[in-house]
């Protein structure tokens, strides 16, 4: 479970780190990459998504599953924001 954990917390450590480097160069960007959070049809997509792969990861790995589950509904939700938006 340790190696899922830390891989998963290694990359939201880098997505954050990203966003804050381009915040510091291009001030506002970081409001924009964060608006998926008050998309209700993103958050919703991600909810559903952490759910299913959720219950399907729990049921054949365990918290390793769950865990992915929950980085992959993040990213779900962030890349439904990004394409109702364009």
């Amino acid at each position: 479970m340790a190696q899922a954990l830390l891989t998963a917390v290694v990359i939201v450590a880098a997505w954050i780190t990203r966003i804050a480097v381009t915040e510091l160069r291009h001030p506002g960007t970081a409001t924009a990459q964060w608006a998926f959070l008050r998309d209700g049809r993103a958050v919703s997509a991600g909810a559903l998504a952490a759910v299913l792969l959720g219950s399907v990861g729990w049921l054949h790995v365990g918290v390793e599953g769950f865990v992915w589950a929950l980085f992959a509904a993040v990213l779900t939700a962030y890349a439904v924001s990004v394409l109702r938006s364009r």
